[in-house]
């Protein structure tokens, strides 16, 4: 039995009606501890029996991707951890990988509250945040303290997501994530170009070629350690739009794209009213995160693999629930998924049940890996 489905969702959500961020809060305060004293008791008996319950190790679902191994295809997705106060964590929950941030050079609140909903008749949530995040020195200086005092490394590859800050003109957004990178290079596997998110005013016409341009230009002549870059993209773009930064992409040797943030779309919910406002959907600011986003982050990832022959690395994101969406994902073109809002709602043992599941139809599929599954979709096609 999942005791979260069955009792501690229906209480929080239901029932007691949680406010989401003050629950978030709360389970980013308790996994921070458990990350920082995972080497001594009671930490370290409370991780054991987090492996030995959540995590499933199967060399069919390892990949090396962009020069990193990565145990399994299931990441967590950035938002969650935003200041990397867990980082140690994360792979015994599962997860393959995992992405901290987004994080800004300057320090910021982020947006007011409230600024985070649930819409539960969606399987989605709204959020504002705004990057709210104690900045990119505090992350460093958060990482390279915790790694230095557990004398361990993390078993799973760590990305770092990058966002502009808000006080940050748009002309000088080039030098503002240069900033950030320079703080963090040596502390990430990988990290992420964020243009996407709604939630920062402008942000997303940095997704223009020529302002994108100047980004990753500045980034990979600093890149001096050549770590893998990746772009994240809103799945509100024109596919010209995106046929632009594919060609970016190439142009500056990224290693992938992130298909997709948040959408500003509104069509399709079953949400009339949101309670803690009492306004719809439709008159609140932000991003939908959740369900609502499947079919469109499916489609830009497919569109992404079929442009580039499958050359070109996708991470999928948005509205990945259960084993199906995500094999969906990944046959579409997805090398590795990441997981948020569907793992709010399924609990910590969801990641465990995708990868049962994708393990299954490999088999169903006569595969012997998870990577002969990516884009097999667009493989068949070309098949007929």
């Amino acid at each position: 039995m999942d005791i979260y489905r069955v009792a501690f969702r229906p209480l929080f959500f239901t029932l007691l009606k949680t406010d989401p961020e003050w629950l978030h809060q709360q389970t980013i305060r308790s996994l921070s501890w458990l990350s920082q004293t995972s080497d001594r008791p009671p930490a370290s008996w409370v991780k054991q029996r987090l492996q030995q319950s959540l995590c499933l190790d199967d060399a069919r679902l390892e990949q090396t991707l962009f020069g990193l191994k990565f145990p399994n295809p299931v990441g967590l997705a950035a938002g969650f951890d935003k200041d990397g106060v867990a980082a140690h964590i994360w792979s015994s929950l599962g997860f393959g990988f995992a992405e901290l941030g987004t994080v800004t050079y300057h320090p910021q609140p982020g947006n007011p509250p409230p600024r985070l909903f649930r819409l539960p008749l969606d399987k989605a949530a709204l959020n504002r945040m705004g990057f709210n995040n104690c900045g990119a020195a505090a992350m460093a200086e958060k990482l390279a303290h915790s790694t230095h005092e557990l004398t361990l490394s993390v078993p799973i590859p760590l990305g770092i997501n990058l966002g502009k800050s808000k006080i940050t003109p748009l002309d000088a957004a080039a030098q503002d994530y240069l900033n950030s990178f320079q703080l963090l290079q040596g502390l990430g596997d990988y990290f992420v170009v964020n243009v996407s998110s709604p939630n920062t005013p402008g942000l997303r016409s940095l997704q223009d070629a020529s302002m994108l341009s100047n980004i990753l230009d500045l980034l990979q002549q600093e890149n001096e350690t050549q770590k893998p870059i990746f772009v994240k993209i809103a799945p509100d773009l024109e596919w010209d739009a995106i046929a632009d930064i594919i060609t970016l992409a190439k142009t500056y040797k990224l290693a992938g794209i992130i298909a997709t943030n948040t959408t500003i779309r509104r069509d399709g919910l079953k949400t009339q009213v949101i309670e803690q406002t009492g306004k719809s959907p439709q008159e609140e600011a932000g991003g939908i995160s959740g369900a609502p986003l499947g079919d469109r982050s499916t489609e830009v990832i497919r569109f992404i693999w079929q442009q580039t022959q499958g050359t070109l690395p996708i991470i999928g994101v948005g509205g990945i629930f259960t084993p199906e969406d995500a094999w969906e994902k990944i046959t579409a073109g997805a090398s590795l998924i990441q997981v948020y809002t569907g793992w709010i709602y399924e609990g910590p043992l969801m990641v465990r049940r995708i990868l049962t599941g994708l393990l299954a139809k490999l088999e169903e599929n006569g595969l012997t890996s998870i990577s002969e599954a990516v884009g097999l979709q667009g493989n068949r096609e070309k098949g007929n």
